[in-house]
């Protein structure tokens, strides 16, 4: 497997007083990322190499092309120098019809249907999880961002990737993935709980990005009722996540934090006051 950083020289290093000096600096590898179906190329992600298996399952979850971790039949992780070939075989069922979906989408050269189907997918309708029950304390949200923050290892070597963590009160943190990029790191949580075999409605999405559409869309797909970040959202998350059912809590400084929506899962009396 490639390996997920590297270390660097640093052409000059400038410190307080204006002092210049040479060092080095551990950063992490960035690398096209293809995942293949039935032998045919489907998408290609820029991102670290590493928990690729969760990648894969995650991503085809998200991506609408599975339902369940069983529809997946084997991964195959195929490397050269150029980059990482994911190779997903699916159940013959699912295959066909990621096939037929395939076909859907093509068209005459410049008729529009593969923007226009890109336009549905980007503000596709997301499951409903309002009916999820998961009663969250003040301290569950604190909790949740501080293991999460805790729980990087190649944050804390490099300082250039997300993450995302699944949170699940009375037990913690119980999976945590890294990557450059937002969804993939998200991608690769989905991956990881439906491969322990945990529902999503039982936890938390816990990242460190900011909260863009995507990443509602993904945790509702995998059935979390609640999504938790450091950053702020975007009026689309927000509005995205009301109609979904979801809590949508963001901007967790320490013991701070701002709710948008449906705050009801906090515990009465738990909730900061918030402006």
């Amino acid at each position: 497997m490639a390996e997920r950083s590297t270390r660097v020289a640093v052409k000059e290093v400038a410190r307080k007083g204006g002092v210049m000096m040479r060092g080095e600096r551990i950063v992490p590898e960035e690398v096209p990322i293809a995942f293949s179906y039935g032998g045919s190329s489907h998408a290609v992600m820029m991102g670290t190499p590493d928990d690729l298996e969760d990648f894969a399952v995650g991503f085809s979850l998200t991506e609408g092309i599975i339902t369940d971790r069983s529809q997946v039949a084997s991964i195959d992780i195929v490397e050269d120098e150029k980059g990482i070939d994911v190779q997903v075989t699916l159940l013959d069922d699912v295959e066909d019809a990621l096939r037929a979906r395939r076909r859907s989408m093509a068209g005459p050269v410049g008729c529009g249907l593969c923007g226009l189907e890109s336009i549905e997918q980007a503000v596709r309708t997301v499951p409903d999880v309002s009916q999820a029950e998961l009663p969250l304390s003040h301290a569950d949200i604190i909790k949740a961002i501080a293991l999460l923050n805790e729980s990087q290892p190649l944050h804390r070597e490099t300082r250039a990737v997300h993450g995302a963590g699944f949170y699940i009160p009375g037990k913690g943190l119980i999976a945590v993935r890294e990557d450059v990029g937002r969804h993939n790191a998200l991608d690769k949580l989905c991956g990881a709980v439906i491969r322990a075999g945990e529902k999503g409605a039982s936890g938390v999405v816990a990242v460190t990005s900011r909260l863009s559409v995507e990443m509602v869309q993904k945790s509702a797909i995998l059935g979390a009722p609640v999504l938790i970040a450091i950053s702020a959202p975007t009026a689309l998350a927000i509005r995205t996540a009301e109609e979904a059912g979801m809590t949508l809590i963001a901007l967790v400084r320490g013991e701070d934090f701002e709710i948008f929506t449906h705050p009801h899962r906090l515990s009465p009396g738990s909730i900061a006051d918030v402006a």
